[in-house]
C-alpha cells in the first residue's frame, strides 16, 4: 500500500478524472497553475492506477534540477530510497534500478532513449512536464511519441502538462484529445514596479538585490523571500552583497540551480528554522516549488537558451523574460496566502515585454536533432510531422554541417561516423571531435577539451595583467591548449579557490568543465574501445598535441581560415566559406598561417561597421585537410620555366571550399598537359637542369665520391656484377630527382640533401646496395674518435684522415671489404697538415714516429706526446 501523502495539494481532486479520461482515451492535456502539484502527483497516479500496465511512467522534465528533485519528492512520499520504484535519468547521471516503474528524465533523454529503444517497448505512459516553456527537445518529444503511436505503439497513453499554455494546438496535434484544467488555489500578490526614475538604475544587479532584500526583512516580513537571478554567477554575486544583510536580520541565503548538490537543493527547498532568501535561476519558476515563500523579488532577467551562429554550440545569454515568466514568477509568492513581488523593472518596461517566450525550435541550431531523427530512420526531415516546423533555413543549415561532419550521406542515412557521434550526448560539432580523438589515441584530453567549448569560457576578461604580459603569451597553438593546460595546473592544485582565483579562472566554469569532462570519460568508456593516451611524455607531448588538433578540426571542417598576410601585426582572415574576418588579439594563435575559428562574434568599431572577430583559434597544417577532407579539395596546375628566377612558373591552387590553401602564380605554360600531376613541371625542369649542368645542384666531389665507391666494389667484388656507374646515369637520375619538384633552389636542396645520391643507389639492386653499404663504408672507427669519413677517388685506393693523437692506441690502421682492402691513412699534425701518409701503422710507430715525435713535442709542447703511442 502506498503511505499517505504528505500534504493535500491543488491538483489532487482532479486526479481520478486524470485518469478516468487516460484510461478511455490515449492522450489528454492538463493545464495547471505553478504549485499545483502536477509535477509530483500526476505521474504517481497513473503509475498506481495501472495505466501503464506493467510498463513504466516515463516523466519527462525541462532541466536537471526538476527531474532530480521531483523523483527525490515522489520518493519521499512514497516512504522508498531513490532508485526503487521512483528513479531519474539525466545527461550522464541515471539513479534507477530493475525495480523502477516511475522514471523522471529531461526531454532529451527521451530522444536518446528511443535510438537504443524504438518503441519504447517497456513504456505504457509519458508525460510531458511543464511544456509551455516550449524546449526544442520537448517539441521533439511530443512529435515522436505522437509518430509511434500512429505507428508500432497504438497503445501508448501521453499526456501533456502545462502552467500557462494554450492547449488548443496541442490538443488538435493529439487527435483532439480532451483538456483538463485545475484552478489550484491563488491568492492576490502586490506587484510593485521599481519607480520610473530619472535616470536608469545603473547600480550592479547584486546591490539592486540586496537594497531589495534589507527592505523586505527591514519591514519585518514573515515568510521567505524568493529571488529570480540569471544565473550561477549573479547569484554568487548577490550572495556576497547580502551576507551583511542576513547576519543583521538573522536570514539564511541559499543558493537554488543547476550545478548545485543534491544536499544544496534540499537546503534552498526544505524548511528552516529561520526565515531564508531563496536566490534562484528560473528553475524555480515553474519546475520547483517551495513552500513557505510569501514575497518574490524579480530581477526580470534570466539565461535564455540560444545558439551560436558561428559555432552551433548552445548558448545561455541573459535576455528579459517574458509577460508570462513575469507573471509565474509574482504567483510564486501567492500559493498559501497573499504575497508581495518587487520588480527591479519598471512597469513601462513590463508593459514593452513580448506576451510569451519564443519557441526554441524557432531558434536553435538543429544539427543534433536532425541527425537523432535521421538516426530513427526519418530520412527527410521535411516530411517530418513537427509540432511546430522550425525554419526552412535552420534545416538546410543543419544538414549540411552534418554531411560536412561524415554524420550522414547525400541520402540523409546515418554513416558509421555518424553512429559512433550518437554515443555522445553533445552537439555534433564536440561528438565528431571525440570520435576522431579516440582513433587518434587522446581521448581523454579531448573530453576536457570538449567541456571547454561546450561550457562557459573559464578564463576571465582580465587573464592578463597588462598589454606585456599579454604579449608574452601571443605564440602558442590553440587558444583551446592554452585552457587545457590552465584546466590542468588548475586541477593539479585540486580546484583549490585561492589557486583558481591566482591564475584568473572563473571557479563556476572550471568546475562545471571538470564534472562534464568526468561524465564524458564514463560516456567514453561505455560506448567504444578505450585507446591509449599518446602523450604521455614530453617524447610524445607534439604528437599528443597535434592529434587534438586533428580532432578539433574534424568537428569544425566549414570553419578553416588562413591568415591574410604572416606580418605579425596583421590579423586579418580569410574565410573558407567566403568573406574575412578578424582574429582577437587575445587570441595566442597570432603567428599561425592556417587554422580553425571556433567562436567568433559581430563587433561593431567607432564607425560603426560590423567586423566579424575570431575569440577563439585553433591551429591547423595544410596536410591535415587533405588527410580528413581529400573530397572537398580541387587543384589545378600550369608550368614553364622562367630563367630570371629560375624556377618553373605555375598557376597552382589548392582549393578548400573557398580557400586557397596553396597558391602559386604565372602565365600558362604547356596547356593541358601541365595539369597531369605535375609532370609538365617536371619536363621543364629536367631540361632547364640539364641545361645549366650537375654543379648547379650538388657538389661534385659528392657526386665523384660516390661514383669511385661504387666503382671500388665493382672492381674490389667483381662477382657482385655492380655496374660502374657514370655521368649518364648522374643525367638520368636528376631528371627522375625533378618529379614533383619547380625550381633550382629545390632541385638543389634535394639534391645536397641526399636525394641525387639516393637516385643513383636506387639504380642498384637491393643485394648490391647492401654489399655497397657493407664493403664500402662511408665511415669507419678510429681509437681517438667516433668515426671519419672514407675518402674514394676514382684510381685510387680509399683513404682516411686525422690528428695522429687520434691513432694512438691502434697497433694497425683499419681495412674495408672484408679485409681486403686496407685503408691508406692521413696523420695529421696538430695544425691539421699531414705529417705521413701510410697503410702501415705498425711500421709507423716503430721507425718514423720517434722521430716525428721530437720535432712536434717541440712545436706543439701542449699536446700529450707519449713515447710508447700503444699504451
Amino acid at each position: 500500500m502506498r503511505p499517505p501523502l504528505n500534504q493535500p495539494l491543488p491538483i489532487d481532486p482532479l486526479l481520478p478524472e486524470i485518469i478516468g479520461r487516460l484510461s478511455q482515451t490515449p492522450n489528454i492535456v492538463l493545464e495547471a497553475p505553478p504549485g499545483a502539484g502536477k509535477t509530483t502527483r500526476v505521474p504517481p497516479a497513473l503509475l498506481d492506477a495501472g495505466i501503464a500496465g506493467a510498463g513504466e511512467v516515463l516523466a519527462l522534465e525541462p532541466r536537471r534540477l526538476a527531474a532530480r528533485m521531483a523523483a527525490r519528492h515522489v520518493s519521499e512520499e512514497r516512504g522508498e530510497r531513490l532508485g526503487e520504484t521512483v528513479g531519474y535519468q539525466v545527461r550522464f547521471e541515471e539513479v534507477a534500478s530493475a525495480k523502477t516503474r516511475l522514471r523522471f528524465l529531461t526531454e532529451g533523454m527521451l530522444t536518446r532513449r528511443l535510438l537504443s529503444d524504438p518503441t519504447l517497448k517497456n513504456v505504457g505512459v509519458v508525460v510531458l512536464d511543464e511544456f509551455h516553456e516550449r524546449h526544442l527537445q520537448a517539441d521533439l518529444a511530443l512529435a515522436l511519441l505522437r509518430r509511434l503511436q500512429r505507428g508500432a505503439r497504438p497503445d501508448l497513453k501521453l499526456i501533456v502538462m502545462s502552467a500557462t499554455l494554450d492547449s488548443g494546438p496541442v490538443a488538435r496535434f493529439l487527435n483532439d484529445a480532451p483538456a483538463l484544467r485545475s484552478e489550484g488555489k491563488r491568492f492576490d500578490v502586490d506587484i510593485e514596479h521599481l519607480a520610473r526614475p530619472p535616470r536608469p538604475d545603473d547600480r550592479p544587479l547584486a546591490e539592486q538585490v540586496a537594497a531589495a532584500v534589507n527592505r523586505l526583512a527591514t519591514e519585518n516580513i514573515d515568510g521567505d523571500v524568493l529571488v529570480f537571478l540569471p544565473g550561477a554567477a549573479e547569484i554568487r554575486r548577490a550572495q556576497a552583497a547580502c551576507a551583511a544583510i542576513a547576519d543583521r536580520h538573522d536570514l539564511i541565503i541559499t543558493p537554488l540551480h543547476g550545478d548545485l548538490s543534491a544536499e544544496e537543493q534540499d537546503r534552498a527547498v526544505k524548511p528552516a528554522a529561520k526565515r531564508k532568501v531563496i536566490l534562484s535561476t528560473n528553475v524555480a519558476e515553474s519546475s520547483v516549488t517551495i513552500d513557505g515563500v510569501v514575497a518574490v523579488i524579480d530581477s526580470g532577467l534570466a539565461r535564455v537558451a540560444g545558439h551560436s551562429p558561428w559555432s552551433g554550440l548552445p548558448t545561455l545569454n541573459v535576455a528579459r523574460i517574458s509577460k508570462a515568466s513575469a507573471t509565474q514568477r509574482a504567483g510564486r509568492a501567492g500559493r498559501t496566502r497573499p504575497g508581495r513581488c518587487l520588480r527591479l523593472y519598471t512597469a513601462q518596461d513590463f508593459n514593452a515585454r513580448p506576451d510569451h517566450d519564443v519557441a526554441e525550435v524557432h531558434r536553435a541550431d538543429l544539427a543534433e536533432t536532425a541527425l537523432e531523427l535521421h538516426a530513427a530512420g526519418i530520412a527527410d526531415l521535411n516530411r517530418f510531422d513537427w509540432f511546430e516546423a522550425p525554419p526552412q533555413s535552420a534545416i538546410e543549415a543543419a544538414e549540411s554541417l552534418l554531411l560536412k561532419l561524415g554524420a550522414i550521406d547525400a541520402a540523409g542515412a546515418v554513416t558509421e561516423v555518424g553512429r559512433k557521434m550518437l554515443r555522445f550526448p553533445l552537439h555534433p560539432r564536440q561528438s565528431r571531435m571525440l570520435v576522431e580523438a579516440e582513433s587518434r589515441g587522446v581521448s581523454e584530453k579531448a573530453c576536457v577539451v570538449a567541456a571547454l567549448i561546450g561550457e562557459r569560457d573559464i578564463v576571465a576578461s582580465n587573464l592578463f595583467k597588462n598589454e606585456r604580459e599579454r604579449n608574452a603569451a601571443q605564440e602558442g597553438p590553440s587558444d583551446l591548449l592554452l585552457r587545457l593546460d590552465l584546466f590542468e595546473e588548475a586541477s593539479a592544485f585540486n580546484f583549490a579557490q585561492s589557486r583558481l582565483r591566482e591564475m584568473k579562472l572563473d571557479l563556476g566554469a572550471v568546475m562545471a568543465v571538470n564534472r562534464v569532462k568526468r561524465q564524458l570519460v564514463g560516456t567514453r568508456g561505455r560506448g567504444g574501445e578505450r585507446l591509449s593516451e599518446v602523450a604521455r611524455d614530453r617524447r610524445g607531448e607534439k604528437q599528443g598535441d597535434d592529434a587534438l588538433l586533428i580532432s578539433i578540426l574534424a568537428g569544425y571542417p566549414d570553419r578553416v581560415a588562413k591568415r591574410r598576410s604572416l606580418k605579425s601585426d596583421n590579423r586579418e582572415l580569410l574565410l573558407s566559406g567566403g568573406g574575412a574576418a578578424q582574429l582577437s588579439p587575445s587570441s595566442v594563435v597570432g603567428r599561425s598561417e592556417f587554422m580553425v575559428a571556433i567562436d567568433a562574434e559581430e563587433r561593431r568599431d567607432a564607425t560603426q561597421a560590423r567586423t566579424r572577430v575570431v575569440r577563439i583559434a585553433s591551429r591547423i597544417e595544410p596536410e591535415w585537410l587533405i588527410d580528413l577532407f581529400a573530397d572537398r579539395l580541387s587543384e589545378t596546375t600550369e608550368a614553364k620555366w622562367n630563367a630570371q628566377s629560375e624556377r618553373v612558373e605555375v598557376v597552382e591552387r589548392m582549393m578548400y571550399d573557398q580557400l586557397a590553401i596553396s597558391e602559386s602564380r604565372s602565365s600558362k605554360a604547356g596547356g593541358a598537359a601541365a595539369i597531369k600531376g605535375g609532370e609538365e613541371a617536371a619536363r621543364v625542369l629536367a631540361e632547364a637542369a640539364l641545361a645549366a649542368g650537375l654543379q648547379r645542384f650538388v657538389e661534385p666531389e659528392t657526386v665523384s665520391g660516390f661514383l669511385a665507391r661504387v666503382e671500388f666494389v665493382a672492381k674490389t667484388f667483381p662477382e657482385s656484377s655492380t655496374p660502374a656507374l657514370n655521368d649518364d646515369d648522374v643525367c638520368e637520375s636528376l631528371v627522375a630527382l625533378c618529379e614533383g619538384l619547380k625550381s633550382f633552389a629545390e632541385l638543389r636542396a634535394a639534391a645536397r640533401g641526399g636525394a641525387l645520391i639516393e637516385a643513383l643507389r636506387q639504380r642498384l639492386s637491393a643485394e648490391q646496395r647492401r654489399l655497397l653499404d657493407k664493403m664500402a663504408p662511408e665511415f669507419v672507427a678510429i681509437a681517438g674518435r667516433r668515426r671519419v669519413r672514407v675518402n674514394y677517388e676514382t684510381g685510387k685506393p680509399p683513404w682516411i684522415e686525422s690528428r695522429l693523437q687520434d691513432f694512438f692506441g691502434m697497433e694497425a690502421g683499419p681495412v674495408i671489404a672484408g679485409g681486403r682492402a686496407p685503408l691508406v691513412i692521413h696523420l695529421l699534425a696538430p695544425n691539421h697538415r699531414p705529417v705521413q701518409v701510410t697503410t702501415d701503422l705498425a711500421g709507423f710507430w716503430q721507425r718514423v714516429y720517434p722521430q716525428v715525435r721530437k720535432e712536434l713535442s717541440r712545436r706543439y709542447p701542449r699536446h700529450a706526446w707519449p713515447e710508447d703511442p700503444l699504451n
